[in-house]
This record gives C-alpha cells, sequence and structure tokens, in this order.
C-alpha cells in the first residue's frame, strides 16, 4: 500500500492510496517542527545497517521510521530504537553491532549567509 504525507497548516495528513491516483487521508495530526510538502513516504528504501543515516524525521507508525535523506527516504524498523526520535528532528542515526539504532543530533553543515 502506498502512503505519502501532506504536511500544511500546522497539521501532518496520513493518507494511504486506495485506487490510482485517489488518496485517503487516514490520520491527522500536529505537524510540529516538519516544514510544509508533500513526502512520498512509499518512494522509501530499507536502512542500511553499515551506514550512517543523516537526515529529517519525518513519520512514524507501528512498523517503521522514516527520514528524509536529501531528497530520498529511508525506512528504518521501529523495533530497533530504544525510544523514537522527535519527528521535524535532524538526526543521524546508525547501528550498533547488536543491530540497535543510535540516534546523535545532525553535525552541522556550513551553509552560505551574510555577515556585516
Amino acid at each position: 500500500m502506498k502512503q505519502r504525507l501532506l504536511v500544511m497548516n500546522g497539521q501532518k495528513l496520513v493518507q494511504d492510496e486506495k485506487a490510482p491516483g485517489k488518496w485517503e487521508t487516514v490520520n491527522v495530526e500536529k505537524a510540529g517542527a516538519l516544514k510544509p510538502a508533500i513526502y512520498n513516504i512509499y518512494q522509501s528504501q530499507q536502512a542500511d545497517k553499515s551506514a550512517a543515516h543523516s537526515g529529517v524525521i519525518v513519520h512514524a507508525n507501528k512498523e517503521n521510521v522514516y527520514q528524509q535523506i536529501g531528497r530520498n527516504f529511508v525506512q528504518h524498523n521501529r523495533s530497533d530504537f530504544d525510544k523514537v526520535p522527535e519527528i521535524g528532528s535532524a538526526k543521524t542515526i546508525t547501528y550498533s553491532d547488536s543491530g540497535k539504532a543510535v540516534v546523535d543530533a545532525q553535525a552541522q553543515t556550513q551553509s552560505r549567509g551574510v555577515r556585516r
């Protein structure tokens, strides 16, 4: 089943595709710190446990935690987490030797800005 998130006006709508092009809203929540956009989480790939994944946590359900990395999405098994990261927060997720997810604050990246 395809699932996407629609974030607008401070609300996060979880939608399922019932027929091609026909989306039905199944859940409405507060968006929190998540930026307004359409997040096609059905395009997510399973997380590679040998790599580090840095990006924004966009959604968590009973089975998975979804993270946006650039324009792509990665899904982590929820059972790998002791505590699920806050939705809308930028985190780096790595895996320990035992397969448990280790969540750290995302390292700051350099950006261009205006200084005087």
